[in-house]
């Protein structure tokens, strides 16, 4: 309570530095360099950039993983569902609600986590979840263990050693497809 004096005074001090942010000169882009790395080599010169050492060590190339077996049999394997989200950094692939037509009250969705890009048992994890609604929409979600999760799961596996097999050698000496951004 005796510190609800200050707040005045704390934003006008922040009202004034953040003000004092906007004073900046735009460049005349006729004068400017057109490569940006050139531009970037400049300014890091002249002591107005930062580089952060090699963190990306092809900095304007963005690799693609298609070369990693486990991920491309499960999205082969799972290609007769919609994908709600694939995110291969996280590893981990989720479906949409899926019916195959039998049962109008009843869906599945389907999770499948990487904790390894070796070809093994373990490697791979997959959770089932149903669910069940009734005629007012009221819908109950649990997750299921089910005979499907085995036999997805062996599917991926025998797809992917497969996949691992049958790679071209040229594939393997450069593992990630790429596209060089200019």
């Amino acid at each position: 309570m005796k510190y609800r004096r200050f707040i005045p005074i704390i934003l006008v001090f922040f009202t004034i530095f953040l003000s004092s942010c906007g004073d900046h000169k735009f460049g005349d882009q006729r004068k400017m360099e057109a490569n940006v790395r050139d531009r970037v080599a400049k300014n890091i010169e002249e002591g107005r950039g930062v580089r952060f050492g090699s963190i990306s060590p092809k900095s304007g190339v963005f690799n693609f993983n298609t070369s990693n077996p486990l991920w491309r049999a499960t999205i082969e394997s799972l290609s007769f569902m919609p994908l709600s989200s694939a995110d291969y950094g996280g590893g981990i692939i989720i479906t949409d609600w899926y019916s195959s037509g039998d049962s109008k009250n009843e869906e599945i969705k389907i999770t499948v986590r990487f904790t390894s890009n070796e070809i093994r048992a373990d490697a791979v994890q997959i959770f089932l979840h149903k669910r069940i609604c009734k005629v007012n929409q009221a819908c109950k979600i649990v997750q299921i263990e089910s005979e499907i999760k085995n036999s997805l799961k062996m599917k991926i596996l025998k797809k992917a050693a497969l996949l691992e097999k049958t790679k071209p050698k040229d594939f393997e000496r450069n593992s990630k497809a790429e596209i060089k951004v200019e």
